[in-house]
């Protein structure tokens, strides 16, 4: 509880930042001295450096589950240059980054911007000994005087939503070669996330049980659709439908990654085999 009574204000916490600097816990120490009943719920912290596109991903699959109240995502190549750094309205949350398209998909994700006002008023900001550490000096205050109940319009002037720099996050496309998609994520176990909708390789003639192509660049491989992957046989590629209801590829105990050579943004193209199983299996190396 708040000094007021109410419920502890929540800011969650996503960066480039890494854990082997003191970066995090700068800003973190910063939150903590402006807002002190705040509770900070850290998203993830390696996000590749500089990755805009990686960083909107990850915030994108954890926002709908996060309570409402502050979002601090900070992935900022563009610091100490002329980018602008935005607090941005949302139905339940405000969301406190720079406009460099980390934020748009998340924004969408939660219904659109409401309102978005640049971070121009310098009060609410620590003196900085140099500019280019935003993280610390503008954006973490920013979040945490927002999260004791500053309204936006305190924060700097009110732009434009649909000036919003929009997200790098591609989609998928089809044609009678398959669906041309690509790795959007590769969680820790290596596992990849594709931006392919189950939906769309069901309508493709595709089903649980049965026999899916994957080519990868230059090279096809023969995997099957499961549920689970203690499905998948050994050194068996398999597809499923993962946590957040996209298509991945994987297999068990086993880096898909590693085994297939992909990283995040590979392309990678699925089809549906027109007469059953016709190419044979790639064993694993």
């Amino acid at each position: 509880m708040d000094p007021s009574g109410g419920p502890r204000p929540v800011i969650s916490f996503l960066s480039d930042y890494g854990l082997d600097d003191e970066f995090v816990g700068v800003c973190k120490a910063v939150i903590a001295g402006i807002a002190p009943t705040a509770r900070v719920i850290d998203i993830a912290h390696n996000v590749a450096p500089h990755d805009v596109r990686g960083g909107a991903l990850t915030l994108v699959r954890a926002v709908q589950y996060l309570p409402g109240g502050v979002v601090l995502a900070v992935v900022d190549p563009g610091v100490a240059t002329d980018r602008r750094l935005v607090a941005v309205e949302v139905e339940r949350s405000v969301l406190v980054g720079p406009d460099n398209g980390l934020l748009a998909p998340a924004v969408a994700m939660l219904g659109g911007a409401r309102r978005v006002v640049a971070l121009t008023n310098e009060e609410y900001h620590l003196q900085a000994p140099g500019p280019t550490f935003a993280g610390r000096d503008v954006m973490a205050p920013v979040a945490a005087v927002v999260a004791n109940g500053v309204p936006l319009s305190g924060l700097g002037e009110e732009v434009d939503p649909l000036g919003l720099v929009p997200g790098t996050v591609s989609l998928p496309h089809e044609d009678d070669a398959g669906i041309a998609g690509e790795v959007w994520w590769v969680d820790r176990f290596g596992n990849c996330q594709l931006n392919i909708d189950p939906a769309q390789l069901g309508a493709r003639g595709g089903e649980v049980g049965g026999p899916v192509e994957v080519r990868i660049g230059g090279e096809t491989r023969l995997a099957r659709w499961v549920t689970s992957y203690a499905e998948a046989r050994p050194a068996e590629l398999v597809v499923l439908v993962d946590s957040y209801g996209l298509l991945s590829l994987a297999f068990d105990r086993r880096s898909a990654a590693e085994e297939c050579g992909v990283h995040a943004g590979s392309g990678v193209t699925l089809e549906v085999p027109r007469r059953g199983p016709s190419i044979p299996v790639h064993p694993a190396s």
